[in-house]
């Protein structure tokens, strides 16, 4: 990655540029996903994108970016307060039927144990 492409993705303002950089240069751009992936959460306030790419990079090679998805996953625990996009992320990373295998999935995975429990808290 160029000086160049830094300087706009330093200037990305919520996560927008970074992600679309990711998807448009999929595949030119593995050595520099980890700067890519802090560079997103940094920007990203809302989640929204760090989410979008978490599931984009499963799609492409869930193993091959095991990493990256995790600290991506991590990051929109955090972020999505208001629970938008942790559904799409569930769904995309542990299959549409996530909630039937949720003890299961909860067991073994703490992102996934972590995301169940804000989507779907236990009452008082």
């Amino acid at each position: 990655m160029d000086n160049h492409i830094k300087k706009i993705l330093d200037d990305d303002t919520n996560g927008l540029l970074t992600y679309e950089y990711i998807a448009n240069n999929m595949g030119t751009v593995d050595a520099d996903l980890p700067a890519l992936v802090d560079n997103m959460i940094m920007k990203d306030r809302t989640g929204q994108f760090v989410v979008s790419t978490a599931r984009y990079l499963n799609a492409i090679d869930r193993e091959k970016y095991a990493e990256s998805i995790d600290l991506l996953v991590k990051a929109a625990i955090a972020r999505d307060r208001d629970h938008v996009y942790l559904a799409y992320l569930a769904s995309s990373l542990w299959g549409s039927d996530y909630k039937e295998h949720a003890a299961e999935l909860s067991a073994k995975d703490d992102n996934f144990r972590r995301i169940y429990k804000r989507l779907y808290p236990v009452g008082i």
